[in-house]
């Protein structure tokens, strides 16, 4: 079984190195340990190894791992959304980054408990126009922004995208893109600080291009079986 404790030690020491080569601070981007798949004990040993966040992408398998793990740490919901399970979701998550429809943030935000503050949401982009993937596009933001900023309950902290996997400068050029709407929207809306993107192959160009959040699965706890 691969080390993942070591693996998570090593994995943030990378990221270190990446911020400080590219003149971030290195508390600028959080390391979510995209956990889907993975058990208990493996989320353990990455915690161990200093992940605090992690990423879920289904609601029946990240409840029963929320009741076994530390209090304190940040669960991102980063799957696609039914709306049947949005109540749930807003009752147990830290964050959303996968918000593509009305209807969707319309029910977190009605489900979600007044006593556990907003919940964060960050709005999916769906870069390359996949049919495989959730996302709206990059020239429909402005106006699914305008739709949800009254949504009380929930706060829109910015933008998520999984483009298509590229070489890595035509990759860079893709975030690139989206760092550019983000900053447009930044100067709209107060609350704007989020920048979800980046996984375990291209979180090095993220970085470079603004990333506030990277998900990493494979450089924490090796290939998917």
């Amino acid at each position: 079984m691969k080390n993942i404790k070591e693996a998570t030690k090593q994995f943030l020491e990378l990221k270190q190195k990446a911020c400080n080569e590219l003149g971030r601070e290195n508390s600028e981007v959080i390391a979510i340990g995209a956990s889907k798949t993975q058990s208990i004990q493996s989320i353990l040993k990455a915690y161990e190894g200093g992940i605090r966040d992690f990423g879920e992408n289904y609601l029946q398998e990240a409840e029963e791992k929320m009741s076994q793990l530390p209090s304190d740490i940040t669960w991102h919901f980063i799957g696609s959304i039914q709306r049947k399970k949005s109540k749930k979701i807003a009752c147990l998550f830290d964050w959303v980054h996968t918000i593509d429809r009305i209807e969707v943030a319309e029910s977190l935000n009605n489900a979600r408990p007044k006593e556990l503050g907003q919940l964060n949401v960050c709005v999916q982009v769906n870069l390359d126009n996949e049919e495989s993937k959730s996302g709206i596009a990059l020239e429909e933001v402005d106006n699914f922004l305008l739709d949800i900023q009254n949504l009380d309950n929930l706060n829109v902290r910015g933008l998520m995208v999984i483009p298509r996997p590229k070489d890595n400068d035509i990759q860079r050029l893709s975030f690139e893109k989206i760092k550019n709407k983000f900053n447009e929207l930044k100067k709209i809306y107060n609350g704007m600080d989020a920048l979800s993107m980046g996984m375990s192959a291209d979180f090095q160009e993220a970085i470079a291009e603004g990333s506030t959040m990277i998900r990493i699965g494979t450089n924490l706890f090796g290939p998917r079986q």
